[in-house]
């Protein structure tokens, strides 16, 4: 075997380096020592236990890569949490559509804008947060967004007109958004590349949840309390969520080498919000999410999650309301019980998918002497296969299913699939940050913003059984305007077969050529 000759250059850990920009992997492990002062070399060791860390973090105690790591999961297990609430808001009111219209005095279709309204709101307003929180931190935008969230919700409660309760969930959908869009950037700074994935999984995990865990819950809430109820709890979880940041006090953002010192970025106390970094205001910034597209990788990656996100995830959450409802004759609650599936689907698929990426890349790593995140890609191949097998056991078990008489086939595929969607959210997601790691903050914000865009709101109809009586109503959902089309003309196994064929052509073979291409397309 021969061996190499030429000077290996060391890794000094500062991703910011424009030798390192749009780099495949990350430096070479156990190849050389990287070029540190004794003393920054035995702290790293006192406080790591090694030198082979990638990014390599200062002799800073506050750099959050050297934070303990309990006060790294619990942040982080705030910030997806976070996260998840933004979508648990929206779909929380589904439950209560009937309640509302009544209330308001308004027709049902009318009522599910609550929830539509939300939706895209979520998708495009952290191209807003972004820039603040580099200027402030991502703290006090935390803080500003539980607050905010708690005082929409405290007025959405004593909301007595259809116009300025729609006001309340406008706002609190902006108030609720920013960890949606920079929750990856979050993770990234907190973890070295070896426990990126599995990290990452817990912030994509409750990103997934969020949006069928809101009916589940409240479904109970509208029956057996009331309506305004979904308000009152919502508003005590951002109560509880903002007492949280004040007490752990950390900020993830950390400027290396830059004017502004670690003792002025760490010294803020609880309740004060100053400008860590001076950098001029500029409208591109607000865009930067945008200019992504530019990368080949990145926008194969977007699109193959969205597909997947738009048949595995969104159309079976949409479709379960009518299913449950009209077919097997549930009621409100009965129906709610059956998003349990995606719930257990989407939580195993990130229990095998995050821990054994980062397992395939570090025994990579340890036989080739790089750790190259296109490896994780062979991960995302398991994901797509569930997904396309998930979604046919639910379409033709909904198909074959006897009217009246309820089986569980249609939620074992729902399950399967989001099994499938969740190793591909994680592994996808984990793959585009570590391959541009210098963009992880715009990273986040566009992935959301494509989906929730491709997510908007149709008009579909959907039976009002899930919602109040069996009565049928036109409702906004969810999902793309033909998905009604697709299932009136070809009942539920042949859209289930058009969907995963769908799949296949504009996720699975963009992906492969994604993967083979490798290194040399950035």
């Amino acid at each position: 075997m021969a061996l190499r000759t030429d000077p290996i250059k060391p890794f000094d850990g500062v991703v910011d380096h424009q030798e390192y920009k749009g780099q495949e992997g990350f430096p070479p492990k156990g190849v050389a020592e990287p070029d540190i002062s004794h003393e920054h070399k035995a702290y790293l060791l006192s406080r790591h236990g090694t030198l082979d860390l990638h990014p390599l973090p200062s002799a800073d105690p506050n750099e959050p890569l050297n934070w303990p790591t309990w006060k790294k999961n619990t942040l982080l297990l705030m910030v997806a949490f976070h996260t998840m609430m933004g979508f648990f808001s929206s779909s929380a009111l589904i439950p209560g559509y009937a309640a509302l219209a009544e209330l308001y005095g308004v027709s049902m279709n009318k009522a599910t804008y609550l929830t539509s309204s939300q939706i895209i709101v979520t998708g495009v307003f952290p191209l807003l947060w972004i820039p603040i929180a580099k200027r402030y931190g991502r703290r006090p935008v935390f803080l500003v967004s539980t607050l905010g969230s708690l005082v929409c919700n405290i007025g959405g409660a004593r909301c007595y007109t259809y116009g300025t309760q729609i006001t309340t969930r406008i706002l609190m959908a902006i108030m609720i958004c920013p960890p949606a869009g920079f929750g990856s950037a979050v993770v990234t700074q907190m973890y070295f590349s070896h426990e990126c994935a599995r990290r990452m999984g817990w912030w994509t995990l409750m990103m997934t949840l969020g949006t069928p865990a809101g009916p589940f819950i409240m479904g109970f809430v509208v029956q057996r309390v009331s309506v305004l109820w979904i308000f009152w709890i919502l508003a005590i979880i951002n109560l509880c969520q903002f007492l949280g940041y004040i007490l752990l006090n950390a900020e993830t953002l950390y400027i290396r080498d830059s004017n502004a010192s670690s003792e002025s970025m760490h010294s803020t106390g609880r309740f004060t919000i100053h400008r860590i970094d001076p950098t001029p205001w500029s409208l591109r910034e607000f865009l930067s999410p945008l200019l992504l597209f530019r990368f080949p990788t990145i926008i194969v990656s977007v699109c193959a999650y969205t597909i997947v996100f738009g048949y595995a995830n969104v159309a079976v959450l949409i479709e379960m309301a009518q299913v449950m409802g009209e077919k097997f004759h549930l009621g409100a609650q009965a129906t709610g019980l059956q998003f349990i599936a995606v719930i257990i689907g989407s939580t195993i698929g990130e229990q095998v998918g995050g821990p054994l990426s980062d397992f395939l890349l570090a025994r990579h790593a340890r036989s080739t002497g790089k750790a190259e995140p296109t490896f994780r890609l062979w991960m995302s191949y398991s994901g797509f296969a569930g997904a396309i097998a998930g979604l046919l056991v639910w379409g033709l078990c909904i198909q074959f299913a006897q009217v009246g008489v309820w089986n569980v086939g249609p939620a074992v595929g729902a399950g399967i699939a989001n099994f499938g969607f969740q190793i591909v959210n994680t592994t996808l997601i984990t793959y585009v940050v570590e391959r541009h790691r210098e963009h992880s903050g715009q990273v986040g914000v566009l992935f959301n913003l494509v989906k929730q865009t491709w997510g908007f709101v149709r008009t579909v109809n959907l039976p009002a059984g899930f919602l109040r009586d069996m009565a049928n109503h036109n409702i906004s959902q969810i999902g793309p305007f033909y998905f009604p089309m697709m299932f009136s003309t070809l009942n539920y196994g042949g859209t289930a077969g058009v969907m995963c064929s769908l799949i296949l052509v504009f996720s699975v073979l963009p992906m492969v050529f994604v993967h083979f291409k490798g290194m040399r397309w950035s």
